[in-house]
């Protein structure tokens, strides 16, 4: 029989212990602020040792995904999901089947969509469930995409910033984590004539990249120690820690992973040694942008126009961010944290 628990944790407003014997469901949802609107984040399926990380990862995601939304001026809260089962695992269907369901008891006050592990395919089956999905194929699709596009133009705003212009020609760029975001930002790279030097956990992706884009294929933990003007994260979170900060010859640190930052200090070891982070959850909103259609105008046809240009202002709001760090001689994190959290307490007051 399906059954959740649910407390509430520090300053989230639901935690959600979702539990389907039948199904083989173990997943949890967890709403952490809806003063601007339901929690949209989505759901990561992702083999976790045990409930406790994934516990803590899925705490860490919402979090996040409240700032994101603050910073990128969305009528939306912040939640996440996970979901504890191999990607590929055969009783896939039913996981989902049965996680929908509990989506459905929340009445809304959280919204599902893709992350790592799952696809706008995995939603459709979510849907059967509920409406309270988006990233469907009938509406605004994969945000992988638009997230990789978010990236990009953040990327361009960070190599203006420090070098005035934004051409990327030439420029070497060590990517982590070949995944739907981290492939087209790839592409969007080697248009833009940059050189890739990539890694993964699996070799096939690499292989890919290498195929594709010309990229030079590197050891996972050796991209670290790669000589380049940028690093782009877009694998799992806690890519910048004390040890990975010293081994990092790069310039620039902009990817589009969740959660860079193994500890807030992180950032400001990172503006010790002068290399300019753009904050994860402001430079990777392009996803977030685009599904939001399905919240905010679920009765109107999908406008593609809009939304890219929705997703370049992200540009502009990391060049505020990056010129107020340099003029206050503050991590770019702490930056972006002030300013998301203002808007929140700004909306809470109101």
């Amino acid at each position: 029989m399906a059954q959740y628990r649910t407390k509430h944790v520090d300053d989230f407003e639901q935690i959600v212990f979702c539990e389907d014997t039948e199904a083989g469901l173990e997943a949890i949802i967890a709403i952490h602020d809806t003063t601007l609107g339901p929690a949209l984040g989505g759901c990561r399926l992702w083999p976790y040792p045990n409930e406790r990380e994934a516990f803590d990862d899925v705490m860490r995601l919402a979090r996040g995904m409240t700032r994101k939304a603050a910073m990128a001026g969305l009528p939306l809260g912040g939640g996440k999901a996970v979901i504890i089962a191999d990607p590929k695992t055969a009783a896939r269907p039913a996981l989902l089947v049965g996680f929908g369901r509990f989506v459905d008891r929340l009445g809304g006050r959280y919204i599902t969509a893709e992350d790592v592990g799952t696809s706008t395919e995995d939603m459709e089956i979510v849907a059967c469930e509920t409406r309270h999905v988006s990233g469907r194929r009938t509406g605004s699709g994969d945000p992988s995409p638009h997230t990789a596009y978010g990236v990009f133009t953040g990327i361009r705003a960070a190599v203006r910033h420090c070098l005035g212009g934004d051409s990327l020609i030439g420029a070497k760029v060590a990517v982590q984590g070949l995944g739907h975001v981290g492939m087209n930002l790839c592409r969007l790279l080697h248009d833009a004539g940059a050189d890739l030097f990539v890694t993964d956990i699996a070799a096939a992706p690499i292989a890919r990249a290498a195929e594709k884009f010309g990229a030079h294929a590197v050891a996972p933990d050796a991209i670290y120690d790669v000589a380049a003007d940028l690093f782009a994260p877009c694998a799992l979170g806690g890519a910048i820690s004390a040890d990975t900060v010293r081994r990092l010859k790069v310039g620039i640190v902009a990817g589009s992973a969740n959660n860079q930052l193994s500890e807030p200090s992180d950032g400001a070891a990172l503006a010790g040694r002068g290399i300019l982070y753009a904050p994860d959850y402001v430079i990777n909103a392009g996803g977030l942008i685009n599904v939001s259609w399905d919240v905010t105008n679920p009765d109107l046809p999908y406008d593609s126009n809009l939304m890219r240009a929705r997703v370049e202002r992200i540009g502009p709001t990391l060049t505020d961010i990056f010129n107020r760090a340099k003029a206050e001689r503050r991590p770019t994190n702490e930056i972006a944290d002030a300013v998301a959290d203002a808007r929140l307490s700004h909306a809470q007051a109101a």
